[in-house]
């Protein structure tokens, strides 16, 4: 691997760089896009049964939205349960972007080294290039710098493509996850909401949020 890097040349390191980076960035995203916490099950109707029941203290919302981003969306719903349901709505909204934004954390750099880790390997194609081009002398042809410049062509085009598509892939990938939490959400909030103003049979008689710790 060693003489690989050797034969690649000084424009290799940018791009062993943005491997680094780019297998860092997707093992982290693997790890805190799971389904299981971004939009635990039945938190929905764990949350209904509590409100129910009158234990939605603010203590108790507070640890709802450090629980999960869907109980981030589903705490700001509930602090308006006394508004008028536009105002949960844009309450819920803006929740809702600041999760979206919170989920799309890394994915930016992510997006960036697949498409720069291409425009890298070309770079490297290029010092190779006029490596071959300074072995030419009125004298013949140096056969070790021409090998030379051949390698940085060749292995920092291969890297750079190497190192693109998965990051491509992933980033992807990632992106498609995250839109569809942020539409799963979306749906939850909903039908909290209709629960709140439009459905209220639906759950019984629902108590307020009291300011007190406990029922």
């Amino acid at each position: 691997m060693f003489s690989i890097i050797q034969a690649a040349g000084w424009p290799i390191w940018p791009l062993l760089a943005a491997s680094v980076i780019a297998v860092a960035l997707i093992i982290e995203r693997a790890i805190s896009l799971r389904h299981v916490r971004i939009r635990p099950p039945r938190l929905l109707e764990q949350v209904i049964a509590v409100y129910q029941r009158g234990g939605l203290t603010r203590d108790a919302l507070e640890r709802l939205s450090r629980d999960s981003p869907l109980g981030v969306v589903l705490a700001a719903a509930l602090r308006n349960h006394r508004s008028p349901r536009y105002v949960m709505k844009e309450a819920i909204e803006e929740a809702g972007r600041a999760v979206a934004h919170d989920l799309d954390r890394f994915l930016t750099t992510l997006g960036t080294i697949a498409t720069a880790s291409p425009l890298l390997g070309l770079f490297g194609t290029v010092i190779g290039m006029i490596e071959i081009f300074g072995s030419q002398s009125p004298t013949g042809t140096n056969p070790q710098q021409l090998a030379h410049g051949i390698s940085i062509a060749l292995y920092n085009t291969a890297f750079g493509i190497g190192i693109s598509v998965p990051s491509l892939i992933f980033y992807r990938h990632y992106r498609n996850k995250v839109e569809g939490f942020i539409v799963q959400m979306e749906q939850d909030a909903a039908h909290l909401a209709d629960l709140l103003h439009g459905k209220r049979s639906d759950i019984g008689t629902l108590l307020p949020v009291r300011d007190g710790k406990g029922a």
